[in-house]
């Protein structure tokens, strides 16, 4: 009748409304109960049930099955998607961090964070002792036995070594390394509440080596300091970025070793934005920000710019916000950097080197940003392969 009907629509408004759900279909089954009732019963486990009963037990049933199913793929599949779809979420959580140049403690320190986000956290610092090192040392052991250089060793002194004089000099310059590093590593230890060990390395080509450490302490992202040369990226920090492994050179220029205010810069979406993002929410914890950015040359541009930010901030942990800004992006930065402790952005590794060629990196047109800069690029498997093959 339309009493019923109509007394059927106001209970599932109401219930809907007192459980702030949008059910459409919920008002159609709810007329379709009064349908059912003109029915025959039903027989079910040898009971007669009235088919109205009937129609909502199966009703019921049915759909928890179905919101079941659907929470289960949510839960465990849908809101995890990014563990199983970008490894940066669960990985990248064992660093090594080459110790080279000036800002070397502060890469220490960056890469110890990045580390200490994750349970299963560890830190590596790698020193590399060069000629200069091998020099001093050598010029030690000589000292020990009272000669100016190798060559004022008297002979007994000499035999004393049974040949290895160059061991004993590689010992002596590592054991210089290790003596150095410690107290990092110490530091380390007592601040993050992580792992770190020291390695130290005596010959061999830098970026081989950081590669070929990294593989043999079971890292998988390389920490290393910003290296320029003539202005573009030094040999060094461009090999490492051609390597296999997930890698960051970072720029310190204020010399803070917490990074509360992180700027994502997203130029597309990809495991770049994603891995940047995830690195963004480990530095800033729960106590900081993070903002992710893209910049449009024209405002038809905005709406596909904000889809393109909304998909890999869906991932996230924690609150994000997204900003389109209408600039070119190192006006942009030279704006709005001082409101943030560290900027992230991509080493557009993607990119061909005829492209690269016309318009440089991002990260080579702002030198004078005044924050911390981290350069993050995804690991190249292709370059493994070959690289395995060399060897």
């Amino acid at each position: 009748s339309p009493l019923s009907a109509g007394l059927s629509i106001m209970l599932c408004g109401g219930l809907t409304w007192l459980a702030s759900v949008e059910e459409p279909a919920a008002f159609s089954t709810a007329l379709l109960v009064l349908v059912s009732a003109r029915g025959d019963a039903v027989l079910v486990f040898g009971t007669t049930v009235d088919p109205a009963a009937a129609y909502v037990v199966a009703v019921a049933v049915s759909g928890s099955l179905v919101a079941g199913a659907f929470t289960v793929w949510r839960t465990r599949f849908y809101e995890e998607r990014a563990r199983y779809l970008y490894g940066t979420t669960q990985a990248d959580d064992h660093v090594l961090v080459p110790m080279r140049g000036e800002t070397s403690e502060a890469t220490a320190f960056f890469g110890a964070r990045l580390a200490a986000a994750h349970d299963a956290g560890k830190v590596v610092l790698l020193d590399i002792v060069d000629d200069a090192e091998m020099a001093v040392a050598e010029r030690a052991v000589s000292a020990d036995h009272g000669a100016a250089t190798p060559g004022d060793l008297p002979d007994s002194v000499r035999a004393s070594f049974d040949g290895d004089f160059e061991e004993e000099v590689s010992d002596r310059a590592a054991a210089a390394a290790v003596e150095r590093l410690e107290p990092h590593a110490a530091e380390i230890r007592a601040r993050f509440d992580v792992p770190c060990e020291v390695v130290v390395a005596a010959d061999g080509d830098p970026a081989r080596v950081a590669v070929e450490t990294a593989r043999a302490t079971n890292s998988d992202l390389i920490v290393t300091p910003y290296e320029t040369e003539d202005g573009l990226l030094s040999p060094f920090a461009r090999e490492v970025f051609a390597g296999p492994l997930d890698a960051v050179a970072f720029r310190s220029t204020t010399g803070v070793h917490t990074w509360r205010r992180v700027l994502v810069l997203v130029a597309r979406p990809g495991d770049s934005a994603h891995a940047m993002i995830d690195f963004a929410e480990r530095l800033a914890g729960e106590s900081g920000g993070v903002s992710v950015c893209t910049c449009i040359d024209a405002e038809s541009e905005r709406r596909r710019a904000e889809t393109k930010l909304a998909n890999p901030v869906e991932t996230t942990t924690g609150p994000v916000e997204t900003r389109v800004a209408r600039s070119e992006v190192t006006a942009f930065l030279g704006a709005n950097a001082d409101a943030y402790d560290l900027v992230l952005m991509g080493s557009s590794g993607d990119r061909s080197a005829a492209s690269r060629l016309v318009s440089p990196p991002t990260f080579e047109r702002i030198q004078d940003v005044q924050c911390d800069v981290a350069i993050v690029d995804r690991g190249n498997a292709d370059h493994e392969v070959r690289v395995l093959r060399e060897g």
